[in-house]
């Protein structure tokens, strides 16, 4: 089975621009290796599916080995989109302004492309939803 994530350096940039354009936009910065970040993808996924084509959008970037990430999804399918960065000092987390690097690290953007808010730390049920408002 094909692995749905991509590589893209610095991930979000091109990304943002063309694909997300127009609707509120949850960057979720995360890794195979991280427990929080495996503990926080169903509530992802859940947030994501429900949506649908009018809603907040999910991105996934996976800080990790296209390996590792493709044998994550076999275990933990996610269906929304998911692109890679290899970490580092200049990565797309520190991009986004995660100083400390620590992970998971979630930014909103709002439909006009605006970093409204950034999270360090996996969300708890139902805290998404309160998050994004």
């Amino acid at each position: 089975m094909k692995s749905r994530a991509r590589r893209e350096q610095r991930g979000c940039g091109a990304e943002r621009g063309q694909r997300f354009a127009g609707r509120p936009l949850l960057v979720n910065v995360w890794a195979s290796w991280c427990g929080p970040c495996v503990q926080e993808m169903p509530e992802l996924q859940r947030f994501a599916q429900a949506q649908g084509d009018a809603g907040v959008q999910v991105l996934g970037l996976a800080l990790d080995t296209p390996e590792g990430v493709a044998e994550f999804l076999q275990r933990v399918p996610v269906h929304y989109p998911i692109v890679l960065d290899t970490p580092g000092p200049r990565d797309a987390s520190v991009q986004l302004g995660n100083a400390q690097g620590l992970l998971p690290y979630s930014v909103l953007f709002d439909a006009q492309g605006r970093m409204v808010k950034a999270k360090l730390g996996p969300f708890a049920h139902g805290e998404i939803e309160r998050w994004v408002k």
